[in-house]
Order: structure tokens, then C-alpha cells, then sequence
């Protein structure tokens, strides 16, 4: 069965640092988790709800469960006929995360323009300090690393630059100085240099982290 889950920055962390693998426990006053059928509804959840609240961000994730399993499930409709989740009780999500198919994947990122991100920590050319940068800031001192420098960054900062190549793939920079050719490249250099691009769902030579 394929399903998709929106979730906030917070939740995408923790689904990141599991290997994009499994979803994180829920908490005690959450007894249910929620995966949806329809895209279209998850789309709406990430674009309308995620981008106004918490940390103002927004993203579809997507994965498979086999049949069997999946239809031990409640499915229920809770509104429009579109909008049908799954219900698995929060005791059976660990059991859950061990039948998804291939990993997850981020399929689209929306955000709020209250959105600022992971700070990321960057080196600053020609000195051994660090600028620490929201998303909005950090892509053009991305640019200006080296290769030896860029490959630290994403090993220290590892999230921060995903979730950001999500944000910098939906945006455009002209009004900073950067054309979206340029903006393309940099992405580009990011997915290279990444160890795991591919296990991670980060291949693609323009959008980190995106299928």
C-alpha cells in the first residue's frame, strides 16, 4: 500500500537521523498515528496547517507497507471522501515502521515566510571562524566553500543541509545576488559530495532530497 505522512521539521528530523527508515514514537497523548491514502490530501495538510504553526514548514513524505500487513488497519474518512487516513494505534508503530517498503522518501516542501530552518553552521573563507546561518542565509556561504570545506559541512551538519536544499530547490535568490542556474549548481556540488545521497532519497542533480 502506498501512503504519505505530512510532517513538520521537527518530525523530519527525527525520521532523517533514523535513515529515513521508520517514524518516531508518538507521544502520550497521541494513541493514534495517521498515515493518509490520497497525496492530494497530504499536499493540502503541509501547504495549509504545517506552514502556519511550530517551525512554519511543511513536507510530504511518501512510502509503501505491504498489503498484508497494511490491511490489519482501520481506514477512516474524515471529511471529503478524499480524505481517508490509516489508523495504527501508536503501541503497533515500531511493529509498523518494520514493514515499510524501500524507506521514505520527501516528495514536496512547502513553507511559511516565518520559515527559517536548521542553522548551519559555515565556515567563513580565509579565517577558521563560523558564521552560523538561516536557511535564507546560508546558501550563498555555500557557495563560496571549497569542496574539502563544503564536505564538512555536510557531515556536521547533516540535516540542517537537507532540510535546507528542500527550502533553497522550492526558492529563488535573484534578489540576493544569486541566479537560479547558480542555485542549481551549488545543489548540485551538495548532492555529489554526500556519502549517503542515494540510500537517503537525495539523488538528482538539481533537488537534494526530493524524488
Amino acid at each position: 500500500m502506498l501512503l504519505f505522512r505530512p510532517v513538520g521539521l521537527e518530525e523530519l528530523r527525527l525520521v532523517y537521523l533514523d535513515e529515513m527508515r521508520g517514524f518516531p514514537p508518538r507521544l502520550p497523548d497521541q494513541p493514534i498515528f495517521y498515515p493518509v491514502t490520497n497525496e492530494g490530501y497530504a499536499e493540502a495538510i503541509a501547504r495549509e496547517w504545517n506552514t502556519t504553526s511550530g517551525t512554519f514548514g511543511g513536507f510530504v513524505t511518501r512510502f509503501s507497507v505491504d498489503d498484508d500487513y497494511a490491511a490489519r488497519f482501520e481506514r477512516r474518512v474524515v471529511g471529503a471522501r478524499e480524505h481517508e487516513e490509516l489508523w495504527v494505534p501508536a503501541e503497533e508503530l515500531e511493529t509498523f515502521n518494520s514493514h515499510i517498503e524501500g524507506g521514505i522518501v520527501v516528495t514536496s516542501a512547502h513553507f511559511g515566510a516565518a520559515y527559517v530552518g536548521e542553522a548551519i553552521a559555515i565556515p567563513t573563507p580565509g579565517s577558521t571562524d563560523l558564521a552560523l546561518a538561516d536557511v535564507r542565509h546560508a546558501l550563498l556561504l555555500l557557495s563560496e566553500l571549497s569542496e574539502v570545506e563544503l564536505s564538512s559541512v555536510l557531515e556536521k551538519s547533516s540535516f540542517a543541509v537537507f532540510s535546507g536544499a528542500l527550502f533553497w530547490a522550492e526558492n529563488s535568490f535573484v534578489n540576493e545576488g544569486m541566479t537560479d542556474m547558480a542555485r542549481d549548481l551549488v545543489l548540485a556540488r551538495i548532492a555529489a559530495l554526500w556519502p549517503h545521497a542515494t540510500s537517503l532519497g537525495l539523488a538528482g542533480p538539481s533537488v537534494v532530497g526530493r524524488v
